[in-house]
């Protein structure tokens, strides 16, 4: 035919051929006829299900499928003298397959950003800066420039869409606006999210450190995304200290405070890439901070309860050996009685989900509160035992306090904690 003057038709009649069987392998691997605008509009679970089979679906297609249909034509047509004949047979081939392939990805890049989409665009960023040689290689002809700057611009775009995603998270976590405080001052859905989130990111380190550019020109010791996942953990915390501001009971504020920045601490040492990048420096003001919130929740909530426990107002002027005021006693005995029973039946609901700073807390409570009842016990327990009913204003032995405060921070009423240590 090309010997006949027939070479656009040959060409026309090859690739009408080959591009059937190109067709056939499309369909076995899965790849849809789907426009541009169709891909926009699925849901994102099928997306991603799809993201995930485009990628296997493209390394095929382009390692297997479209550098074999090249090598095919180079001997087929391989010493006709006619020039490109080969490239041209194969350029009229997979050009619509390839235009087909990466008008998915195109798809991806300019769709709507999201957070949850942003790391199944890295997988495709990813995937495609594998490709390049290979697509650079195969598509290495004049005639097939047009595929390899799509697959280019597909790549710009990519990353783009990684760079504003990211960004739009940064505005999404500083502007998250429930108003409803979490029960229990308990850790708040928003720090798990953020936290399980950056530490996903962490995960993509090698390929974020490359696109993310630096908006803290002036701060050159860490790398621009190390930046940027620090700036995310102070509006965080920004953040939640807003909605700590949403609890009635100061001490309640401060355990809320104490149990998410505490969170934040934990996951960042338990990512060896997160705290890599996050550094020790920054991991030891937030250590600090989650401990300024115990302290602060101690002062707001013992002080008081302490208080009740000194000697000051409790002697008769004149006789401080002997002369305790009783009924000034009976009043302290029957205030520490009603702040701590208040206290108790509150706190046992609050909630600190991690074991050991639960633990640790309570050993703190205990610290300051035992001996301090303690020794109170010890020097008027007799001024009111010797009058009457002392069960009314001694209630507690030192031993029913450190098994009252055993109940703080489980999350339940006191009731059910009974039940529990009766079982």
């Amino acid at each position: 035919m090309i010997s006949a003057g027939y070479l656009r038709e040959c060409i026309q009649v090859y690739g009408s051929v080959r591009k059937s069987a190109v067709d056939s392998s499309f369909r076995r691997l899965g790849i849809e006829k789907l426009s541009i605008g169709d891909i926009q509009r699925l849901e994102w679970d099928a997306l991603e299900s799809k993201i995930r089979r485009w990628i296997r679906a493209a390394k095929v297609c382009v390692r297997i499928l479209f550098a074999s249909e090249k090598k095919l034509c180079e001997q087929i047509f391989d010493g006709i003298e006619t020039a490109a004949v080969d490239e041209a047979c194969f350029v009229e081939t997979v050009k619509g397959p390839a235009v087909q392939l990466f008008n998915f990805a195109e798809a991806v890049s300019i769709s709507r950003r999201s957070p949850e989409k942003m790391f199944k665009i890295l997988d495709l960023h990813d995937a495609l800066v594998d490709l390049m040689p290979d697509i650079e290689s195969v598509f290495d002809a004049k005639s097939a420039d047009s595929i390899r700057v799509q697959a280019a611009e597909i790549l710009s775009r990519l990353a783009e869409a990684a760079r504003g995603i990211l960004s739009e998270f940064e505005n999404a976590v500083l502007r998250e606006p429930s108003k409803i405080p979490v029960p229990g001052g308990t850790i708040h859905p928003l720090t798990r999210y953020v936290m399980n989130y950056i530490s996903l990111i962490s995960d993509y380190k090698q390929t974020l450190i490359e696109l993310i550019m630096s908006e803290f020109a002036e701060l050159e010791s860490k790398p621009p995304l190390a930046l940027h996942l620090i700036w995310i953990i102070v509006i965080l915390q920004f953040n939640l200290d807003g909605k700590s501001k949403l609890y009635k009971d100061v001490s309640l504020a401060h355990l809320f405070m104490m149990n998410n920045v505490h969170y934040i601490v934990q996951k960042v040492k338990g990512s060896m890439e997160l705290r890599e990048m996050i550094g020790d420096d920054y991991l030891r003001k937030l250590t600090g901070k989650f401990r300024q919130s115990a302290t602060n929740y101690q002062r707001a909530t013992w002080v008081g309860v302490l208080y009740c426990l000194r000697d000051e107002g409790l002697h008769v002027s004149g006789s401080f050996s002997s002369g305790v005021s009783k009924s000034a006693l009976r009043e302290r005995f029957k205030s520490f009685n009603g702040m701590f029973e208040e206290v108790h039946r509150t706190q046992a609901t609050w909630l600190i989900p991690d074991t050991q700073l639960r633990e640790e807390l309570r050993i703190s409570i205990s610290e300051h509160l035992i001996p301090a009842y303690r020794s109170f016990l010890g020097r008027f327990r007799s001024h009111i035992e010797s009058g009457r009913h002392p069960e009314n204003y001694i209630k507690y032995s030192v031993e029913d306090l450190e098994s009252a405060v055993l109940d703080f921070f489980e999350g339940c009423p006191v009731s059910q904690h009974s039940r529990k240590r009766s079982q």
